[in-house]
């Protein structure tokens, strides 16, 4: 029985929170010898960048402040310091609708230079907007808190692209998916997709895996085999499709404290080293893989491509050095350690547990000791890390085992007799009806009666 990974979600809002943002701040987290005032710059552009919270139906911008509070934090503690405080916060201009906020926002970004004084008498003067409800130094604040102040956006025209990379190994990594030719199994043909994770600053290959669908679970469990043989890197660089666009894989890299950056759309010029190296193998590998019956067979050949040619010949944008010497320059670090990724790839369901004390989980019955939880609906959780490792049940912060129920031992167990109490109702012994009787007609009981005759 395997857990499906697309049950890998955060477990409540506030990691669904959290997870938002080490995303919103993860263009942030590859320390890549940045100075103290390109941090700032780097701060002062994604205040600028547009992104919708969990469960809110429009996009909108952080400050400056806010994003720092929280790289800091991430850095300092992972996802656990980005949850929210179990407290309500205090909006800027209270009195107006979301509806008002929004109207507000809206103009801002379509008229970034007009004052904000201008924009509150125009609203005035076409009866959007009530004189009395908000003043031009809470809409300031209010536009500062969404890093559309004047200051901020006086720094928001685009520079030309230029030429990047890190400065050192398993700062950042590419992942991404090719469509390979169609393979021919058992007379049908079946789509072939690479699924590869490539080393920003060596261009090295992390991980290279050969399948017949481009689904999340794919990347995930290369990603989990990426960690496991190698450092976790600082950031995760992705695509926008729906490989690298789910909450699994988002889930999973925020809880090990991995960075979780998307490329904008529409713009292939950002993901110019993983398109080179794609190039790349179509020329150098999948060109040559005609013919070929299995996935296996496909795996094999990329292997052997990827280990006797790609890592061993010099890149020419690594000045001559070949990818295995560009990544051996870095820091040796250990891998993500198993407890990590088992805790990573936690899933969660609610299931209703039995009047029986026992809970399906997959077509299988699972029952559970503490009898106190029957005909509640509970948390059962489980690592897609070890399929084989049996599920629990996460009640109040505690994890309670669950086991497989064994009918056949069930039957032959031996139950303990029943106290027999002494007080109330089982102090009453029981008697025929006939008893009750007696005592109104005021004669003697029977087996009373029956006692007598018989001396």
């Amino acid at each position: 029985m395997t857990p499906s990974p697309d049950l890998l979600a955060p477990k409540d809002s506030a990691e669904d929170l959290a997870v938002f943002r080490s995303q919103v701040v993860g263009p942030l987290l590859c320390r890549d010898g940045r100075t103290h005032g390109e941090l700032a710059e780097a701060l002062r552009e994604l205040a600028r960048t547009p992104v919708r919270p969990p469960g809110s139906a429009a996009h909108r911008t952080y400050s400056v402040a806010t994003l720092q509070r929280w790289y800091y934090a991430f850095q300092a503690s992972g996802l656990t310091a980005l949850r929210p405080a179990r407290r309500a916060g205090v909006r800027l201009a209270q009195a107006l609708s979301d509806a008002e906020r929004e109207l507000l926002l809206e103009i801002r970004r379509a008229h970034p230079r007009v004052p904000v004084s201008v924009i509150l008498v125009t609203l005035i003067a076409d009866g959007r907007l009530d004189r009395t409800r908000i003043s031009a130094s809470t809409l300031r604040r209010f536009y500062r808190a969404y890093g559309l102040d004047a200051k901020t956006l006086k720094h928001s025209d685009l520079e030309p692209r230029r030429r990047w990379q890190t400065s050192s190994p398993n700062a950042l990594w590419h992942a991404d998916v090719c469509h390979g030719p169609a393979l021919r199994i058992d007379g049908r043909s079946v789509p072939l997709r690479i699924h590869a994770i490539l080393d920003d600053y060596s261009r090295s290959v992390i991980a290279l895996q050969a399948s017949t669908n481009e689904r999340e679970s794919e990347m995930l469990m290369l990603m989990i085999k990426a960690l496991r043989s190698h450092p976790a890197p600082e950031v995760l660089y992705l695509d926008n499709g729906a490989t690298c666009s789910g909450k699994a894989l988002a889930t999973a890299c925020a809880r090990v404290g991995i960075g979780l950056v998307h490329a904008k759309p529409y713009d292939p010029q950002a993901r110019g080293k993983m398109e080179r190296f794609w190039r790349t193998l179509r020329e150098q590998c999948l060109d040559h893989c005609t013919g070929l019956g299995s996935l296996h067979d496909v795996q094999v050949r990329l292997l052997a491509w990827l280990n006797d040619r790609y890592l061993v010949t010099p890149h020419g944008g690594l000045l001559g050095r070949t990818p295995a010497q560009a990544y051996a320059d870095g820091e040796r670090r250990a891998p993500v350690t198993e407890s990590v990724l088992r805790e990573a790839l936690i899933v969660r369901a609610r299931r209703r547990v039995l009047g029986d004390g026992t809970v399906s989980i997959a077509g299988t019955d699972f029952e559970l000791d503490q009898g106190y939880l029957a005909g509640r609906n509970v948390t059962i959780a489980r690592s897609l890390l070890d399929p084989t490792v049996l599920p629990w049940v996460e009640h109040e912060e505690q994890r309670l085992a669950l086991r497989p129920v064994d009918p056949q031992a069930n039957g032959k167990a031996k139950r303990a007799p029943r106290a027999v109490g002494t007080k109330g109702v089982d102090s009453v012994p029981f008697d025929p009806a006939e008893a009750v009787l007696d005592r109104f007609v005021g004669r003697a009981p029977r087996h009373a009666a029956e006692k007598g005759t018989a001396q």
